[in-house]
């Protein structure tokens, strides 16, 4: 066989000191001319549905509502269609852990007794190009189990457990909005979300067939179910391309923006022949309700995040939704993440949280989910006996069709129904997790813990999200101050100044510290609303 042509891509200059030492390893000719093809062939119809997002925002700022699609109502009547039937390696996804693909976290994530790793690119991984390359190559190096390493700083080794001890592996790639601009076509920068899958399923796909698992992924930020059509072709070229099986890639859509809300049905019914399940996410999905209600008025005026937990009405109607549409159709519906981080030093807030995480696994477990996430390899084994108590040697609870469940289009969008205003120490935590998570994001880090908790992109979209729709709305703060930019930037200034404090000089001038206030404001209080913070951030990233 010749060798394939070089590719049209062209890998734009790195720093040398952030260029890994492997990377001819992942960007060979035949992976780039893959992305290539893909690039080719598909950024047209991603580019025209990042169009179709911005018109179907102006239509819900013209109604201030969202609705079944009536023009898909027939694929929501049919009773008789299915998705493929999972594989033995994604049938039990009890407990998945989620977090980015370092070399620590990927041997950690596979050896944490959790059925599933969420290997993110997305939200918990700050996307440099060192962390682009770096964590396909953890990736391919689990597989040929060669990752094994000893932590230079603390001198701890870290070492695979037996393969069939090991997490199934279901990688997230970027979001459609992102872009890649170490790899560009024709002067172009290539979607990000092209890059990590191409070059994953190029690598990975055989080999990971001849681990008896597959190419298996987690599709971020949908919005609509021509979105998911357009994944389903992706799956289809690309299994013909490395001539795998048709079928052989399975995905889970995370449902995370409120107009997916809607289409669940019609996504799982585009992709049926890789689909193997939804996901019902928070931080996402409350920072896409603000973003599509933003000028809706007061009843989509949101709480503080914290207020919003997974029992308020609105976000009851979304999850038994989506275990009613997933189990109706044959597909898994996988909770949402605990994120807590359990603390070692203080017996009493560990207790505290882990309570807390028990409380929200005991309840998906009962509405139906066949399995959830978690943050953090301790949180494994109290969301699995939360599983475990209900599931005991089944490997999901799919045949619980959940037809008592019955929800209104209004439903879920019902904020109003929620007892809780935003507070003066909700707009306070706000700059607080904004400004700390940006800081760490500009430095590379996507995976932050912030007071007790595993922060990811999410937490800083609702974080400026909350702040700039109550600063919009006039909102009136328990204390009698009123949200106004000024109080924005006085919040926000006082809690730089404490954190130089906290520091110290020095460690305060290493920082990204700055460069996170200013953004933070940015995003919060300019009138023209970002859709992602990450579009701006990603120009500051390194």
């Amino acid at each position: 066989m010749s060798a394939p042509a070089p590719s049209p891509l062209a890998i734009a200059e790195v720093d040398p000191a952030h260029t890994p030492e492997r990377q001819a390893e992942v960007l060979t000719d035949a992976a780039l001319a893959f992305v290539a093809e893909l690039h080719r062939r598909f950024t047209p119809r991603r580019d025209e549905l990042l169009a179709r997002r911005a018109e179907r925002r102006a239509e819900i700022a013209r109604t201030s509502t969202l609705d079944f699609l009536p023009e898909t109502a027939r694929i929501r009547a049919d009773d008789s269609w299915r998705v493929a039937e999972a594989p033995a390696a994604l049938n039990d996804r009890r407990v998945e852990i989620t977090g980015p693909t370092d070399r620590k976290m990927t041997i950690n994530a596979l050896n944490s007794g959790a059925k599933v790793w969420l290997a993110d690119f997305e939200d918990a991984s700050a996307p440099t190009w060192e962390n682009v390359v770096t964590g396909q190559l953890n990736l391919i190096d689990a597989y040929e189990r060669r990752i094994d390493f000893t932590d230079p700083n603390s001198g701890k080794s870290y070492a695979l457990k037996p393969a069939e001890e090991l997490a199934t592996v279901v990688m997230r790639p970027r979001g459609w909005h992102l872009e890649e601009r170490h790899l560009q076509f024709e002067g172009r920068p290539v979607p990000g979300a092209l890059v990590d899958f191409g070059l994953y399923f190029f690598h990975n796909a055989k080999r990971l067939l001849a681990l008896g698992k597959g190419p298996y992924f987690y599709l971020p930020k949908t919005e609509s179910h021509l979105e998911a059509r357009l994944w389903n072709d992706i799956f289809v070229f690309a299994q013909d391309y490395v001539g795998i099986p048709q079928g052989t890639v399975r995905a889970t859509v995370l449902i995370e923006t409120i107009t997916a809300a809607y289409e669940m049905e019609e996504i799982l019914y585009e992709l049926r022949d890789h689909a193997s399940g939804l996901n019902a996410g928070r931080w996402d999905y409350l920072f896409s309700i603000v973003k599509n209600f933003r000028d809706g008025g007061a009843k989509f005026v949101l709480p503080d995040r914290n207020a919003v937990t997974m029992t308020a009405p609105f976000m009851r109607a979304y999850t038994e939704l989506l275990v009613r549409t997933c189990h109706k159709r044959g597909a898994h519906a996988i909770g949402g993440m605990a994120a807590f981080i359990p603390n070692r030093r203080d017996p009493e807030a560990n207790e505290r949280a882990l309570a807390k995480v028990k409380n929200d696994k005991d309840r998906e477990a009962g509405d139906g989910f066949d399995g959830s996430w978690v943050a953090h390899p301790d949180l494994v084994p109290v969301a699995r006996a939360s599983f475990d108590a209900v599931l005991g040697d089944k490997p999901n609870q799919k045949d619980r069709l959940r037809e008592d469940v019955s929800v209104a289009a209004g439903d879920l969008i019902a904020i109003d129904s929620l007892d809780a205003k935003p507070t003066y120490q909700g707009l306070v935590d706000a700059v607080q997790v904004g400004t700390r998570y940006i800081e760490a994001w500009l430095r590379g880090l996507g995976a932050v813990a912030i007071f007790g908790l595993m922060e990811d992109a999410a937490t800083a979209e609702i974080s400026r999200s909350q702040i700039w729709q109550w600063v919009d709305a006039g909102v009136v703060f328990e204390n009698g101050e009123k949200a106004t930019a000024d109080l924005v930037r006085k919040v926000a200034a006082e809690e730089l100044a404490a954190i130089r404090a906290e520091t110290g000089e020095e460690a305060f001038a290493a920082g990204r510290w700055q460069q996170a206030h200013d953004l933070l404001l940015k995003v919060s209080l300019d009138a023209d609303y970002a859709d992602f913070l990450t579009l701006p951030a990603y120009e500051l990233l390194g």
